[in-house]
């Protein structure tokens, strides 16, 4: 396989992960991290530092509403629930693990 055609089929892939991910609002960020070890904002920083390694700027707001389909704030508001202690503590392990530094506050 020719390296174009490879980048075709992984931008398809993942425009295909984004609209299964906007179809799965009920799906919460620290589920995702709990089980996976990424979510939504682990997507959002990676498309972010994928422009910045091509030299263009890109802010987290403009990065997370690529990924989000919408404001950050407003996918936030309509679909974040709160989470459990234990779904928390779990969190904070889980990005530890991951990211490799403690959970953001």
């Amino acid at each position: 396989m020719d390296d174009q055609t490879r980048t075709e089929l992984q931008a398809a892939a993942f425009r295909t992960l984004l609209a299964h991910l906007d179809k799965r609002s009920d799906v919460q960020n620290i589920d995702m991290m709990n089980l996976a070890g990424f979510c939504r904002n682990c997507l959002s920083r990676w498309y972010q530092e994928a422009a910045a390694a091509r030299g263009l700027e890109m802010d987290k707001d403009t990065a997370r509403e690529a990924i989000y389909g919408m404001p950050y704030a407003d996918w936030r508001d309509r679909y974040q629930t709160d989470a459990s202690a234990d779904k928390q503590a779990a969190f904070s392990k889980a990005f530890a693990e991951n990211v490799g530094k403690s959970a953001p506050e």
